[in-house]
């Protein structure tokens, strides 16, 4: 039976819907986090080893997941964009486009990532024991991204549609589902089976992700949208993928640029040695954690402006614009002192190692600082998504998590000769100047498609 869904999202008060969006998809994200956290965690109770070796070969998964969220994205935007025209048959087309492009991604990077990722991993990790942890637990993974993939690009039809609920309950249930799997394959059935050690974790994630993936795909099918849906629309319609493609390919690239980002990252970090990988590999969960509630709104962000740019109501997507960085900003009032004074105690849970605690602790000192800087990046992406001008996300990435990165961890360490120290404070100089870029050009891009981003304006009919 269809979902009864609040899928206009042209009308009604802007709290409203980035109540019905956001909270889901934070509370999904949450789950989704503490997923990960529940992965580190176990891998700490094997060793130092097996936790370097999952934060790389997770890094080089997500290289492939990427894909996903880029997919993700362009069909939130494609879809609530349609939506937001009232044009049902191109949502329902562009949904089963979507899919039917998700399913063929898939197998493609399957076997893609099956022989590009061992080098990803050998280039940013030395020979030992924590690297050929990292390619057996890469080469057990790689199953799992049927269940990623389809299921991200899947949460952009759903979203689309206001639908941020469905994602969130799946995440929770693999939460849960994780915590139990992990221990299971890891350490197995005493007297019966002895475990796969780290790559239990690995196929617990394949278990509970593909589940993840089943449920969204019946969620989308009863959707009113695709109540109507055909068989012959699933077949590849080349002029429709090249509308995905521009969409989610600038999206998925900018992804794939912060992940190389990690990368270059972790390069800068090995001559410091495999406490330093685990320090940041483990304060990264803790920097999502608290980026948590900023990524849900603004991804709420999206098909909330992508329905109102539809619909050209230009003055609404301001408002939803100027109201996401308001909460964004109180938001950011509330994390930065965790960050700043409870890095120390918020690593412990995670290792009991007093160097790997000290590093962790070090860069989600300088993370506080960058913490209303992230909330305002992404609200400038899914903005720009709305937009339909995806491709500026990706050159934006390119110069802050290509370039910037790279560039400023070199001056830091190399010229400057600054210790660990050296690679957050390059991070932090890449993501401020990069913010710095990013407002700049949705402010140009702004005046060009909506008659601008600052100012108000009556005009609801300016051809876009």
């Amino acid at each position: 039976m269809a979902q009864a869904l609040n899928e206009d999202l042209t009308t009604g008060p802007m709290l409203t819907h980035f109540k019905a969006l956001a909270i889901p998809a934070a509370l999904g994200m949450l789950f989704s986090t503490l997923y990960n956290v529940v992965d580190v965690f176990y891998a700490g109770r094997l060793s130092t080893e097996a936790q370097a070796g999952l934060a790389i070969g997770f890094q080089a998964f997500f290289i492939m997941m990427s894909i996903g969220f880029g997919l993700g994205s362009g069909l939130s935007a494609l879809v609530s964009n349609a939506k937001g025209e009232k044009n049902a048959r191109a949502a329902r087309g562009l949904a089963a486009q979507g899919l039917s492009f998700g399913v063929l991604a898939t197998m493609i990077l399957m076997v893609g990532g099956f022989f590009g990722g061992p080098y990803l991993i050998n280039l940013v990790s030395e020979p030992g024991g924590y690297r050929d942890a990292a390619l057996d637990y890469f080469r057990f993974l790689i199953l799992a991204l049927p269940g990623f993939l389809l299921a991200y690009g899947g949460n952009g039809i759903l979203q689309a549609h206001g639908d941020s609920k469905s994602m969130q309950r799946a995440l929770m249930v693999a939460f849960f589902a994780n915590v139990g799997l992990n221990p299971l394959f890891m350490y197995g059935i005493p007297g019966i089976w002895d475990g796969l050690g780290l790559n239990g974790i690995a196929v617990a994630t394949i278990v509970s992700q593909t589940g993840v993936m089943i449920y969204l795909m019946y969620q989308i099918f009863s959707l009113k949208t695709m109540e109507r849906v055909k068989r012959d629309e699933f077949i590849p319609d080349w002029a429709c993928y090249k509308q995905i493609i521009e969409q989610m390919a600038p999206a998925s690239t900018a992804l794939i640029v912060m992940f190389v980002s990690g990368f270059v990252v972790q390069f800068a970090l090995k001559e410091f040695g495999e406490t330093a990988i685990a320090a940041y590999g483990v304060a990264l969960r803790i920097e999502q954690i608290l980026l948590l509630p900023v990524l849900g709104m603004t991804g709420a962000l999206l098909p909330i402006a992508g329905q109102n740019f539809g619909a050209r109501d230009y003055d609404r997507v301001r408002d939803a614009v100027f109201f996401c960085w308001k909460i964004g900003f109180t938001m950011s009032v509330i994390a930065m002192p965790i960050l700043w004074f409870g890095g120390q105690y918020a690593m412990r849970p995670f290792t009991s190692d007093p160097d790997v605690i000290s590093i962790g602790a070090s860069y989600l000192l300088v993370d506080g600082f960058l913490f209303p800087i992230y909330m305002m990046l992404f609200s400038i992406n899914s903005l720009l998504q709305a937009l339909k001008q995806p491709i500026y996300t990706l050159w934006i990435s390119i110069y802050r998590q290509g370039f910037g990165v790279a560039f400023f961890i070199w001056v830091f360490i190399s010229v400057l000769n600054f210790d660990v120290w050296g690679v957050w404070l390059g991070i932090g100089v890449a993501v401020s100047s990069g913010w710095v870029i990013a407002l700049l050009v949705a402010t140009k891009v702004a005046d060009r498609r909506m008659g601008g981003l600052w100012s108000a304006t009556t005009e609801k009919t300016r051809e876009a």
